[in-house]
């Protein structure tokens, strides 16, 4: 019921997921992130709890591998669930249970996981890690979305998909929240291209949110009449 990819950009020291199903709200069920420590996803018949014990791991000193073996020998429902994890130096882990559901494949590379279930063609991850390779410059939030067009081009769910989400954090000891965290918990369409236009929409926003988070009074546009950025 879902593809997903979670990848560590060295250049900022970010960590991003994004994450698509046929199932509604998957990003807030499945996406983690956390700044300075890694980028998780639980997917398929979804834990939302292991995704956060995944990273508490990373936080403990356990790498990838050491996290995901002692997570599944330790959770009695491991052989459902189908999970994913990166962390700061771009080490990977990830675990497709035995009853992972349908037609189901993972990748790895440096820095970024990409996994998913009840796929189309196994190939979809592969594409993914591709896409997201491709651009190493771009910003983090935009090498995402372009890997989650990219998987579904290359096959995707076999059936049609209903939501879809980007989450990003801050670099290291940056802001205790994530600066990204855009969704489409519904759609009849196309939420991988709806979440691909929310995000040309949000980018150049960014910076500005956080500004006016940290200091309102020094914010661009802070006070003008009319201007609405920013003021939620």
């Amino acid at each position: 019921m879902t593809f997903s990819l979670a990848a560590h950009c060295p250049r900022i020291g970010r960590f991003g997921v994004v994450v698509t199903s046929s199932s509604p709200a998957v990003a807030a069920r499945c996406a983690f992130v956390r700044a300075g420590t890694g980028a998780a996803c639980s997917q398929n018949i979804t834990d939302p709890r292991l995704g956060g014990r995944l990273l508490d791991a990373l936080a403990e000193g356990h790498d990838p591998y050491e996290a995901m073996t002692r997570l599944v020998r330790d959770e009695p429902h491991a052989p459902w669930r189908q999970l994913t994890v990166v962390d700061a130096e771009g080490r990977t882990a990830v675990h497709s249970g035995a009853h992972t559901l349908g037609t189901h494949a993972e990748a790895r590379a440096p820095h970024a996981v990409a996994a998913g279930n009840l796929l189309a063609d196994r190939g979809v991850p592969d594409a993914m890690l591709a896409a997201f390779a491709a651009r190493p410059a771009a910003p983090l939030g935009r090498r995402l979305v372009e890997a989650l067009a990219a998987g579904q081009a290359a096959g995707g769910e076999s059936g049609p998909v209903h939501s879809a989400g980007l989450l990003v954090s801050d670099g290291p000891g940056g802001v205790g929240w994530p600066v990204t965290d855009l969704r489409v918990d519904w759609s009849d369409g196309d939420p991988v291209a709806e979440l691909g236009a929310l995000w040309e929409r949000w980018q150049p926003q960014e910076e500005d949110y956080l500004r006016r988070a940290l200091d309102p009074a020094d914010s661009p546009g802070y006070g003008v009449p009319g201007d609405e950025r920013g003021s939620a």
